[in-house]
């Protein structure tokens, strides 16, 4: 079964998609990733999204332009991907996450848009969307959903293994002998780009190879003040976003800092507090491994930071493992696509905090029936990924 995944993940920069061909073999599933892309939100789009999240109040009517407009937007993506990457049985579209709703540390709620319908339309395909609020209903965070992937990618992995996502969120699978949990670390990328984005420091939106923070300072004061922040003392499973981790957090934690910060310095500190937290939380889950993920990965700073913190543990991308580093998120919906088409959960409870595993999503028919292919009774037990 050929599934297309797509995602515009908590950066917000583009929709980024993975086709996979999924074959099962006995408990073995073997995903054969083909074309992947990533295309960025057009800078008119992008700039409305941006002034749309919290903590921006924002309307209902602009609430529906962006759902129709990113659902345009994601199923051009979707139309790329298939004529260059060939016809695919199902689509999977995360959307765009604009508002999680956390309270007490409990999610609540949470809200994707990218009307999948367009998608749909303009493919002629079945298309997978709202995959999170399933798990919500079950009591789990709904992210990160991506463990389900790491579990089985990393199952076999002797000592245990760590799967890090620097996306706007990091976030972290712990697997170790069969069992797994997961949860958002805290900001990885998120206050970075709103610095960058804010400051007009680069005109892409983020630190690109890290060059603004390699050329600051870390201001102790402000890492102090930034790491004083109650979430991180928070037990897992939990889940954050922009709703906490945006531009105002910024500026309130340099109101307390009583002293100019230079914008170098500003990217620096921010930079020294993604490495700082998700070294901390790798050291407690002992794990001789750190597979990494995400465009964080593609920052030096970040990835020296981390090597230098953890100098037991074992740093790598995982495009070691199958998964591309840019494209694992994509892979991740592909295969979730494949395991509610098959009748299977899309989620692991160590992995979200739900009560028990869900079959995800919402389905929106293609231009014909919908047909699904048979139930399958037993879910894999490992995935290879291969080119």
């Amino acid at each position: 079964m050929r599934v297309l995944g797509m995602i515009s993940g908590t950066s917000h920069d583009g929709i980024d998609v993975a086709v996979v061909d999924f074959r099962l073999t006995g408990g073995l599933l073997e995903g054969r990733v083909g074309h992947t892309a990533s295309t960025p939100y057009p800078a008119e789009l992008r700039a409305r999204l941006i002034e749309a999240l919290p903590p921006a109040r924002t309307t209902l009517a602009e609430v529906c332009e962006l759902d129709t407009l990113i659902g345009q937007s994601f199923a051009a993506a979707a139309a790329s991907a298939i004529a260059l990457g060939g016809p695919v049985d199902l689509v999977v579209s995360h959307g765009q996450t604009v508002y999680h709703w956390v309270e007490g540390a409990h999610a609540l709620g949470t809200l994707q848009i990218g009307q999948p319908a367009w998608i749909a339309e303009r493919t002629g395909v079945p298309v997978l969307s709202d995959v999170r609020i399933r798990d919500i209903t079950a009591g789990g965070h709904g992210a990160p959903l991506v463990s389900v992937l790491d579990g089985l990618l990393l199952g076999a992995h002797e000592g245990g293994a760590g799967a890090l996502n620097l996306g706007g969120i990091a976030n972290m699978t712990v697997v170790r002998g069969g069992e797994l949990y997961a949860y958002d670390i805290g900001p990885a990328n998120a206050l970075i780009d709103a610095v960058v984005t804010s400051r007009a420091l680069n005109p892409r939106g983020f630190d690109e190879g890290g060059r603004i923070a390699a050329s600051g300072r870390v201001d102790a004061k402000l890492l102090d003040v930034l790491l004083d922040e109650p979430y991180y003392g928070l037990p897992a499973p939990k889940s954050t976003g922009k709703e906490l981790f945006h531009l105002g957090y910024v500026e309130a934690a340099l109101a307390q800092v009583g002293h100019e910060v230079t914008e170098a310095d500003l990217v620096a500190t921010l930079t020294e507090l993604t490495v700082r937290t998700v070294a901390d939380d790798v050291r407690a889950a002992e794990v001789g491994a750190l597979v990494v993920s995400g465009g964080g990965c593609r920052n030096p700073v970040i990835m020296d930071g981390l090597r230098a913190a953890l100098p037991g543990v074992d740093v790598a991308p995982s495009d070691d493992y199958g998964a591309p580093s840019d494209d694992k998120e994509a892979i991740a919906f592909a295969l979730i696509g494949w395991l509610t088409a098959h009748g299977l959960p899309g989620t692991v409870p160590g992995g979200t905090g739900a009560r028990a595993a869900r079959v995800l999503g919402t389905l929106t028919p293609g231009a014909g029936p919908l047909a699904l292919p048979a139930p399958v009774a037993e879910p894999p037990r490992s995935l290879v990924l291969t080119r």
